[in-house]
């Protein structure tokens, strides 16, 4: 039961949901959710601690980037089992369609400081 519990607690904040509906687009940086959400980068970082934490999404070192992406291997049952059902969910979100706009056009290499 706990790792239910602390999925639906990941889930309790819009911005670690519109998080992962950004990740849906593509596999993003902390500048990238960072420039979206017009968050600061310590409190991102915390979303995603506590995402990564949960199984439903994992971070890939690429190079000098960190991407983050959905798990779509995650074995844990209930990430496995919420992950289609979070796909379906606020396609017609104002916030979710822009995050998603901007996500699909940001650019790492104009907005991320070497």
């Amino acid at each position: 039961m706990r790792d239910l519990i602390k999925i639906f607690k990941a889930l309790s904040d819009e911005n670690r949901i519109r998080i992962l509906k950004m990740l849906e687009i593509k596999p993003l940086c902390v500048c990238e959710i960072t420039d979206i959400l017009n968050l600061a980068t310590s409190t991102v970082s915390n979303h995603l601690s506590i995402l990564r934490d949960t199984d439903l999404i994992i971070d890939v070192k690429d190079g000098r980037w960190v991407n983050y992406s959905l798990n779509y291997e995650s074995q844990k049952k209930y990430a496995k089992e919420l992950r289609p059902l979070l796909a379906n969910w606020l396609s017609d979100n104002k916030k979710i369609i822009s995050d998603a706009i901007k996500a699909s056009s940001v650019d790492r290499k104009i907005i991320c400081s070497t």
